[in-house]
């Protein structure tokens, strides 16, 4: 999972998305005008309900993955979670070809 920016003529909107790493699939994503953690939780939820539960979740380490309610969804579906390394963008390279995509 990872959150993106798309410009837009006034601020920007933000676009986070669930994809499986197998497949390469969009699972499910949310759009907001506000970086809170909820819109987040929305989409894993989406996923989880339509997809099933994944052995491994992982995303990087932006507060909004870190913070102590999308933690606590994770585990409380007994998910383990697997975290980027502070710049290290090959552990994420998948969803980071879908937002060039998406902006380009």
């Amino acid at each position: 999972m990872d959150i993106t920016y798309l410009p837009m003529k006034r601020g920007f909107v933000y676009l986070a998305a669930v994809l499986d790493w197998a497949t390469r699939r969009i699972l499910s994503f949310r759009l907001s005008n506000s970086l809170m953690t909820d819109f987040c939780i929305e989409a894993v939820e989406e996923a989880l309900a339509r997809h099933g539960t994944p052995e491994i979740f992982n995303t990087d380490q932006g507060s909004q993955f870190t913070g102590f309610e999308f933690v606590s969804l994770l585990q409380g579906h007994g998910i383990r979670i697997s975290m980027d390394g502070k710049g290290c963008w090959r552990d994420n390279v998948f969803v980071a070809r879908l937002w060039k995509t998406v902006k380009y």
